[in-house]
């Protein structure tokens, strides 16, 4: 099947995360359904551009905000390009399909102030010790949750003082650690090692010593802020907005920040940047005498 070849190639050529897959293949699927139902179209290489459009037009009338749609158009783009690659089709159908306008959103991020009030179990056992060294590693490092569940004790360099991450698409890149979370890294280690014999090399275990599910990651991270935020969206990737925003803040480029998130755009770091600019008019406008 098409869609399966699809899916098949983005996994293992393109290198995508297991949750833009997923993503990827409902979007399709959806689509094919769509087109199936409307049209009557089954094979997805005979598909008019007129046709996509009413597709976006339905989604609209669903009440699809324009960025969700937006990303059902990416997934879709993805998907006949691989079509031309293959020599499927000779052009494709979403040519001439345009993104639609969507509000700049400031990105959410947790206040110095409020970090600071994060507080963790004071106890010496396993659980506490990983609970604190999960959080803490995705605040001090900015890595995406995903990339921290495939932390490998090996990714630890203890004398260089650096973490390697092994990004999206493969990308392998190199973050600073303090020598209080190297210490951190070790302490947990022992007790991990002492409770679990039996345990591949992953650095981060669940409760049982198994590999975390995105939503225990989740968990953790919704239960350390609740109470010091008023952030509704209490996630690991906001800790990952907040560590950039607190860089951006004290003075660090954005040069060296887009190299620390593992973007491959510097376009895609400026969005700290335009959340600065953005507090900065809000200081101003109440400090300021004629603000």
């Amino acid at each position: 099947m098409l869609i399966d070849q699809f899916i098949g190639y983005i996994q293992a050529e393109k290198r995508f995360s297991a949750l833009t897959v997923e993503a990827y293949r409902r979007d399709v699927c959806q689509f094919a359904e769509y087109m199936k139902t409307e049209y009557g179209v089954e094979d997805l290489t005979q598909v008019k551009t007129t046709q996509v459009k009413s597709y976006i037009v339905a989604l609209k009338e669903k009440g699809l905000v324009n960025r969700s749609i937006n990303r059902k158009a990416s997934a879709l783009r993805t998907f006949y390009k691989y079509c031309l690659r293959e020599n499927l089709m000779e052009k494709s159908p979403m040519t001439g399909i345009k993104a639609l306008k969507q509000p700049k959103a400031l990105v959410k991020f947790v206040t110095e102030s409020d970090i600071n009030k994060v507080s963790f179990d004071e106890g010496d056992d396993f659980a506490s010790r990983r609970d604190q060294l999960l959080f803490e590693l995705l605040y001090q490092t900015g890595m995406r949750q995903a990339e921290l569940r495939g932390l490998r004790d090996g990714d630890v360099d203890r004398s260089g003082l650096v973490l390697k991450i092994h990004g999206k698409r493969n990308k392998d890149r190199l973050v600073p650690l303090s020598r209080q979370m190297v210490k951190m890294i070790e302490q947990y280690q022992a007790l991990r090692d002492a409770m679990f014999a039996e345990k591949d090399d992953r650095l981060l275990l669940n409760d049982k010593g198994k590999e975390m599910t995105p939503h225990y990651v989740y968990n953790k991270v919704h239960h350390l802020l609740e109470g010091v935020t008023t952030l509704k969206q209490k996630s690991p990737h906001v800790l990952r907005h907040t560590f950039a925003t607190h860089l951006l803040d004290e003075g660090a480029n954005l040069v060296a920040i887009q190299k620390l998130l593992g973007h491959e755009d510097l376009a895609t770091t400026q969005i700290y940047a335009h959340n600065t600019i953005e507090q900065l008019k809000k200081i101003h406008k109440q400090a300021h005498p004629k603000g």
